[in-house]
């Protein structure tokens, strides 16, 4: 096997103080199996994407209408899980976007923002231009991932924070579009201050982002605006009794639930245990995580291809919907001893579990 373990030298020195950390040289077989075997499935599928997308979202929104029409807590209870579940999945369609050759699939990221990523205040935008540093292949597990923190070397009671942080988000987000995107026009500290850091779709404080440029910068500006726009129309009309409140708060609690699952599922998505050195592929890919089948419930709380987060990163421009031929064509060819199997986990739970172990261990 072309995998060897080596000590890394900037942490050897203090192998009296604390275990030794190991560096994870990257696996060559498992690299060029992956690439060959799926050069066939690169192409994205516009029927797939488009009927996907366009289902999810209308079952999310009928049964978000559902919700605030029910006639008792038990429907509204009922129809409001299948919100959730379906606008998750809709919503999930930003990661894609970060991936996919627009051209390949025409006028997606259009009707995806309109029907999805506006309404739930989460254009693409936010995720367009910071996802793509999480695959940096020398930014991965750093301080300069947007998208990476530690968490199973943190505190216990950094978990709760992260999932208590995410139920806020569609309150944060609405003010941020309502106040904060109207106000920073006119206050050029302020907007400094809301691109650097309320602009992201992110996890890591510290990360600050970079004003955009170009045609990225102009559609930036009309996805903004838009948010901006029906995030004080939603005010306006609720505070005059137009939307009414129930709708309003039905709205914001489907919308939190989703934010929430989604905060569960980046809890599992990496086992969080880089402390920020830059890290080999083969490491990357190791400290991701892939629940594949025979578990069923990852396609409710991992979906559109999210199920497969190491072998997203292995292979980031692969189409979601070519994730599950490919898992199988490689899981089929490598040998046992492969790394590609350790990336392989059963579920939720057991990962969750291990996390929170994790953190209470002495540091």
């Amino acid at each position: 096997m072309d995998t060897s373990v080596t000590l890394d030298r900037r942490t050897a020195g203090a192998a009296n103080a604390a275990p030794v950390r190991v560096r994870i040289d990257d696996d060559k077989a498992m690299l060029k199996a992956a690439a060959d075997l799926t050069r066939d499935l690169n192409a994205p599928s516009p029927r797939i994407y488009w009927t996907d997308m366009l289902l999810s979202a209308a079952i999310g929104y009928v049964a978000l209408l559902g919700a605030i029409l029910a006639p008792s807590l038990g429907w509204a209870i009922a129809a409001g899980v299948v919100a959730v579940l379906a606008l998750y999945r809709a919503e999930s369609f930003i990661h894609e976007l970060t991936h996919i050759k627009h051209s390949a699939v025409p006028g997606f990221r259009l009707g995806w923002n309109l029907l999805v990523g506006i309404p739930l205040l989460t254009p693409s935008f936010m995720y367009e231009g910071v996802h793509n540093l999480h695959h940096a292949r020398t930014r991965y597990g750093t301080a300069e991932d947007p998208e990476y923190l530690p968490l199973a070397l943190m505190r216990p009671w950094t978990l709760p924070v992260f999932l208590l942080v995410s139920a806020l988000a569609p309150v944060a987000l609405m003010f941020r579009y309502a106040v904060l995107t109207p106000l920073s026009l006119v206050i050029p500290a302020l907007r400094r201050v809301v691109v650097a850091r309320y602009s992201g779709l992110q996890i890591n404080p510290s990360f600050q982002r970079r004003a955009p440029e170009g045609e990225a910068r102009r559609l930036w500006h009309r996805l903004e605006a838009a948010a901006s726009v029906w995030s004080i129309a939603l005010i306006a009309l609720t505070a005059t009794g137009v939307v009414p409140l129930k709708a309003f708060v039905t709205f914001l609690l489907v919308a939190s639930a989703v934010a929430v699952i989604n905060q569960v599922r980046t809890l599992v998505a990496h086992l969080w245990e880089n402390e920020g050195e830059a890290m080999t592929v083969t490491a990357q890919y190791l400290d991701s995580v892939n629940v594949p089948p025979p578990a069923m419930l990852p396609m409710l709380w991992a979906p559109v291809g999210l199920r497969y987060h190491a072998l997203h990163h292995l292979l980031p421009g692969l189409p979601y919907h070519a994730l599950g031929t490919a898992h199988k064509r490689i899981t089929a060819v490598l040998e046992a001893d492969s790394p590609y199997h350790k990336g392989n986990y059963k579920g939720l739970p057991f990962l969750a579990v291990r996390l929170a172990k994790s953190t209470f261990q002495p540091r």
